[in-house]
């Protein structure tokens, strides 16, 4: 039984170690000590106050929880920056009466990451996500803050596993 017992101990063990570069996260192995999220200014069209600030906290928690990094204010070996560059609310889908049913707030973010230690993982993109809400349901309070955090919450991790995770 202590035979069985040592061999699968042995076994995992071996697994384990042969997996070094990878974690939990997904991020594989990261090839810098500190990141920092340079603030996102919002210029849409459509302004929602203090969309800007909380984009760019929810990006800086995200890298914070799922990386062992250290966030900086200046000099980081990896950068974000970037604006939000569209925030628009269109009518979905109708009803027989020509009225909307559905709305869809959908924000965009243009992404410019460096990584001062690999250039070649340096990339600028777009990154967007959207959130449907009932037409009769105004974009405010508790249907604002859903939208943002289910927005955010896509968008914040895209723009993670393209810099990264690598996926």
């Amino acid at each position: 039984m202590k035979k069985t017992i040592s061999f699968f101990a042995l076994i995992s063990l071996f697994m384990l170690s042969s997996c070094g570069i990878y974690n939990f996260t997904g991020t594989g192995k990261i090839d810098a000590k500190t990141f920092q999220v340079n603030f996102f200014q919002n210029n849409a069209d459509l302004v929602e106050p203090g969309l800007d600030l909380r984009f760019t906290r929810e990006l800086q928690d995200l890298i914070q929880n799922q990386t062992n990094l250290n966030m900086i204010s200046n000099g980081a070996d990896l950068i974000y920056e970037g604006e939000i560059v569209d925030y628009r609310i269109s009518p979905m889908t109708a009803t027989a009466d020509q009225q909307a049913a559905q709305n869809r707030l959908k924000i965009r973010v243009n992404v410019r990451f460096t990584n001062r230690n690999k250039e070649s993982d340096d990339f600028e993109k777009t990154f967007e996500f959207y959130y449907d809400y009932p037409a009769t349901s105004q974009l405010q309070g508790a249907v604002l803050t859903t939208a943002l955090d289910e927005i955010f919450e896509r968008i914040t991790q895209d723009i993670f596993n393209e810099s990264l995770a690598k996926w």
